[in-house]
């Protein structure tokens, strides 16, 4: 394997690395939306 080839390999990687890390990071910190209470929403009735 040639220079090149081993630089452009190590990067890829590198930039395959980090997105991973930074979609797991993002997944892990952000809250929950509230949703709202389907049964209450889908009732005729009111209580």
């Amino acid at each position: 394997m040639n220079t090149s080839a081993l630089i452009m390999m190590v990067s890829v990687e590198s930039v395959v690395l980090i997105l991973t890390a930074w979609f797991f990071y993002k997944v892990l910190t952000t809250k929950p939306k509230p949703e709202p209470d389907s049964y209450s929403e889908n009732d005729d009735v009111e209580r």
